[in-house]
């Protein structure tokens, strides 16, 4: 093979892998918020035992790429987690960001306060392994929020 037919071979397997990342693009804010109403639909058809149990499940129907929902009681205690079951029944009002920002705790608080709400803090991304910003999209159910977030 030419050395012209082996740079365009090269360029044509980086152009192939370029599109295939991004046919695995991040989710969407219009993702989070379907997601969680979709979550809370489940919750209200199936209890809260088998919600939370579908909701943590590691083949959860509530999961898309990066995107996954969390639901805390408005103590800040874990009820459901899509991304870390170890997480569930710790209470986790004193939690805070990388930038000191306790965001469990303004999560609970704009969930007695707006009902229904976006917020913005950074977290680590399961995806990439790294602190991204990120937007969460929640909404008060009961004594619970239930929350999905998108990465920036």
């Amino acid at each position: 093979m030419s050395f012209t037919r082996t740079l365009f071979a090269v360029a044509a397997t980086a152009t192939l892998a370029a599109a295939s990342l991004s046919a695995h693009a991040a989710a969407t804010p219009d993702d989070a918020t379907a997601m969680v109403k979709k979550g809370i639909t489940f919750i209200k058809a199936n209890g809260k035992d088998k919600g939370y149990a579908e909701i943590s499940s590691k083949t959860s129907q509530f999961k898309k790429e990066d995107l996954y929902l969390v639901v805390y009681g408005l103590d800040g205690t874990v009820h459901a987690h899509g991304a870390n079951e170890k997480m569930i029944g710790k209470n986790l009002i004193d939690l805070k960001d990388i930038d000191g920002k306790p965001f469990v705790k303004e999560r609970v608080e704009l969930a007695k306060s707006k009902g229904t709400f976006w917020q913005d803090y950074k977290f680590t991304n399961p995806e990439t392994k790294k602190i991204e910003p990120k937007q969460m999209y929640c909404e008060k159910l009961d004594e619970t929020v239930v929350c999905g977030g998108v990465y920036k």
